[in-house]
């Protein structure tokens, strides 16, 4: 019997979860074991899930689960650098040169675990299966707009954090840009057409903020692209991959500018394909902008978990897309499941 052990999640400021009781139900009606750690911070409460018919674990007792469980989370695992014995499915940020994912990828071939990478699950035209990328755009916006408001007043974007639903956000975000008693601003939203990118420009037009909306036609030329420091606001929606253009380089901290702003939602700076030149970290729920230049400001902000701003919302929407993929779990050498081990062997085999 296929054993699936949703674990609590262990990074801070982080409410979601893959499976809804109802994708549990689903699961179990289909002769899948399914174990759910207890967790003090999920958005969607234990109840559900026991009342689904689930097993019930303590709060991080993921460990000590059986040999042949498979881990399911979504954000890192604590980098206590202990070997990887289990299967895991997660999200790692290992396969793009990132230094931490370098370490996690050493941890699975110290203790001969499988990394099954949420980014890497596709279909067999190579298209994800699952994403929470609308819900990172529109979060993502909503920072970005909070960053201009804050610098209307001459400060900069204090704590962000998360919100019921997300009316409550829009209503929250128009209440504090109106505090500016400024015109509202513009912004490029780049991958306008993806997921993320649809998210961000929709929060935009919710807020009565003008967007140019650029994809793959306005940026096949491979750039330069003057254009982003005629906006306000910059919204980078596009994974960071071999072959992606700079969109924003290194000179542009210095350049005759209008833009004050840069959300870099897809959110990869150390990645040896990052499009945005002028930073090289992530920024916090605590301090959600980095200024990198004073006179004019330019604020980036760079968070790589936006989706939990909305945990209930993004949770269900991406638990309902990746249901189908955790419906096939019993097979865990074919289709989405294959692809992303073919891909763990890939990368493990170059550490």
């Amino acid at each position: 019997m296929t054993h699936l052990w949703v674990r609590a999640e262990q990074r801070a400021n982080e409410e979601r979860v893959g499976l809804t009781p109802e994708g549990a139900a689903a699961l179990l009606a289909a002769g899948v074991r399914v174990t759910v750690e207890q967790s003090s911070v999920r958005a969607i409460g234990l109840e559900g899930y026991r009342a689904a018919g689930c097993e019930i674990a303590a709060e991080n007792s993921w460990p000590e689960a059986p040999d042949d469980a498979v881990i399911f989370g979504l954000k890192e695992l604590p980098e206590d650098g202990t070997p990887l014995h289990h299967r895991h499915i997660l999200f790692g940020h290992a396969y793009k040169g990132q230094p931490a994912g370098q370490v996690l990828l050493r941890r699975f071939r110290a203790g001969g675990g499988t990394l099954y990478d949420l980014e890497y699950l596709v279909d067999d035209a190579g298209r994800r299966v699952a994403a929470f990328g609308y819900w990172a755009g529109f979060a993502g916006a909503a920072v970005a707009l909070r960053c201009w408001a804050a610098q209307q007043d001459g400060g900069i974007c204090g704590p962000v954090a998360t919100h019921p639903s997300a009316a409550h956000l829009r209503a929250e975000l128009e209440e504090r840009l109106s505090t500016t008693g400024r015109p509202r601003p513009d912004a490029m939203v780049i991958g306008a057409l993806g997921r993320v990118g649809s998210g961000a420009a929709d929060l935009c037009d919710a807020m009565g903020v003008r967007v140019t909306a650029w994809d793959m036609a306005e940026t096949a030329h491979g750039g330069p692209f003057p254009e982003v420091l005629d906006h306000d606001i910059f919204l980078n929606c596009i994974l960071a991959r071999p072959g992606t253009p700079v969109f924003v380089p290194a000179s542009a901290r210095t350049a005759p500018r209008r833009l004050r702003v840069i959300g870099d939602i897809a959110c990869d700076p150390d990645s040896d394909f990052s499009p945005i030149k002028v930073y090289d970290r992530t920024t916090t729920w605590d301090r959600p902008a980095l200024r990198v230049q004073d006179a004019p400001p330019l604020d980036v902000t760079a968070i790589d978990n936006l989706p939990s701003m909305l945990p209930v919302e993004s949770s269900q929407d991406y638990a309902a897309q990746l249901l189908p993929s955790l419906l096939t779990l019993g097979d865990l050498e074919a289709g989405v499941w294959g692809r992303a081990k073919a891909e763990f062997d890939r990368h493990i085999s170059e550490v």
